[in-house]
């Protein structure tokens, strides 16, 4: 089958708000049949990057925060927005040391995901870093209350296993990083 044949055409797009968190836009596109959609709403959000955060003593960071949106407090793994100008290794290096405390030096990508493909531009980068450090206290931003925590691989298991991780995004990466480290076949 030719997947380019799905592709729709831009017609055109304008801007109804944007944010420093997000943007919306509506765009009108022709599909490949020829029928035109006038009105397709797009958020434009930055891309993100996340990280299974394995100590030197092998156990995984995890961080609670409060999450508006959901009106919950999400036990997550340790990421955030990649800035301008930053490579996705450099903004995970610079969240794990803002959020935790934690130095990292062994990076590797694990998976590129979409949160909502239909309606949002972004994508994360998860990734496991390895050996980590605690070298100073957290550095948060204005907006930031999180509690740091560290959990064995079994308890992590436990945890997705009894749906005790909301975020769908870090759940995806958690059993990415468990097949990698072997602890899932």
């Amino acid at each position: 089958m030719n997947y380019k044949n799905l592709t729709w055409k831009l017609l055109s797009s304008h801007y109804i708000h944007k944010g420093p968190w997000a943007t919306l836009r509506s765009d009108r596109c022709e599909m490949p049949g020829g029928h035109i959609v006038e009105d397709y709403y797009v958020l434009e959000y930055s891309n993100w990057v996340n990280a299974v955060a394995v100590t030197e003593y092998n156990k995984i960071l995890m961080v609670n925060q409060y999450r508006h949106a959901a009106g919950i407090v999400s036990l997550e793994i340790p990421g955030g927005v990649i800035d301008a100008g930053e490579l996705p290794e450099q903004a995970l290096r610079r969240e794990l040391l803002e959020e935790t405390g934690y130095q990292f030096d062994d990076f590797e990508l694990l998976c590129t995901v979409y949160a909502n493909p239909s309606t949002a531009n972004n994508h994360t980068y998860c990734y496991l870093a390895r050996g980590g450090k605690k070298v100073q206290d957290q550095a948060l931003d204005e907006q930031e209350e999180i509690i740091v925590e560290t959990y064995t691989i079994p308890e992590i298991k436990q945890l997705l296993a009894d749906n005790k991780i909301a975020q769908a995004l870090h759940c995806t990466g958690l059993l990415y990083a468990l097949i990698k480290l072997g602890e899932l076949s």
